[in-house]
């Protein structure tokens, strides 16, 4: 079993998401970043739908009853096993009694831990992920709370746990300031051309009504040609709703299952998960892409994640050196992290 004793600011059981049920009024939920998820399942070789903790901008802290291997990707929540300080992006071996803490992000919003086996929760039509405005999936329909236990699951694949860290040039640098791109439409006929361009020509915030339903952003109004009401049709993640105000509103992992408001576009899949990693506060800045740029971007992240399980799981990789840099660009910072492997 696993202990819960500080559960953090807001630390839900997620999964792929509950899809198949929209049509009857059920959201889809899951984890709000795809390609953190998916990367902390292969670091332990778990099945890739597997339960993991999802974190938000405060980590929680828990006790292992049992040895295990865990990883841990995303956010840098400053985290240390037994005082320890472990390393992201990685999956390492836990022994029975220890400690796992996490503290306030230094970088990013969200951060995954995933357990050798996965989380064993109910299944609530098809998926472990937490809702918790239906309270469904999850421990009881709710965030954890100090004093939740969580059991592990079987392992369902031959690999063995062992230590293993994604190579750098794989791991994600967040910034406050974050550019994403978009998909005219299905209702962009309903803006102004004085609205569209000033969507795309503008800098937004993401306001503090930011949560797993949506992002509300602050910035320049957008234009409508007439009314911003529409008749409610289906909602994608991604999708990004402009009511009456003219302030956008991007649709995240619990959105509901219909909506009202005229959507101008809708931001691509790859970028939904960088938008997971922005907090209140931070810019977003939107560019439009069409049909072509959205499936190639989409066909690197498959590529990535085949690139990132071959890596991972090779024998001979071994890390024996790393440094860290500071690189700066057009008077912009970065943390650069150079690893030597044999």
């Amino acid at each position: 079993m696993i202990r819960i004793i500080k559960p953090g600011l807001l630390t839900t059981i997620q999964d792929k998401g509950r899809w198949g049920y929209q049509a009857y009024g059920m959201p889809v939920a899951g984890a709000m970043d795809r390609y953190a998820y998916n990367i902390a399942n292969f670091l332990v070789g778990n099945v890739c739908d597997a339960a993991v903790v999802e974190m938000t901008m405060l980590g929680a802290t828990l006790r292992f009853d049992n040895e295990a291997w865990v990883s841990i990707c995303v956010a840098d929540m400053q985290g240390t096993l037994n005082r320890e300080k472990i390393r992201n992006w990685s999956s390492f071996y836990i022994a029975a009694g220890s400690e796992l803490a996490f503290g306030y992000v230094a970088s990013g919003c969200r951060s995954y831990l995933a357990v050798r086996g996965g989380i064993d929760v109910p299944l609530v039509l098809g998926s472990r992920s937490t809702y918790t405005r239906a309270g469904v999936g999850g421990v009881d329909g709710k965030a954890l709370h100090a004093g939740s236990t969580l059991a592990v699951g079987k392992q369902q694949t031959s690999v063995a746990g062992q230590l293993r860290t994604v190579p750098a040039a794989f791991i994600p640098h967040y910034a406050s300031e974050l550019t994403v791109r978009v998909l005219l439409g299905p209702q962009d006929d309903l803006f102004t051309e004085e609205g569209i361009a000033t969507f795309f020509n503008s800098e937004y915030t993401i306001s503090d009504e930011a949560d797993r339903m949506g992002y509300r952003l602050e910035g320049p109004p957008i234009k409508h040609s007439g009314t911003a009401d529409i008749i409610s049709d289906a909602l994608c993640q991604g999708a990004i709703q402009v009511p009456g105000h003219g302030m956008p509103i991007v649709m995240m992992a619990d959105r509901g299952t219909t909506g009202g408001y005229a959507k101008i576009g809708t931001v691509i899949g790859p970028d939904l998960s960088w938008l997971a990693q922005a907090k209140p506060g931070d810019s977003v800045r939107f560019i439009q892409c069409f049909d072509e740029e959205a499936v190639a971007a989409l066909q690197h992240e498959q590529d990535s994640y085949t690139q990132i399980e071959t890596w991972v799981t090779a024998p001979q990789h071994k890390f024996i050196n790393a440094r860290s840099f500071k690189v700066t660009i057009n008077e912009q910072c970065y943390d650069v992290e150079v690893e030597e492997v044999k």
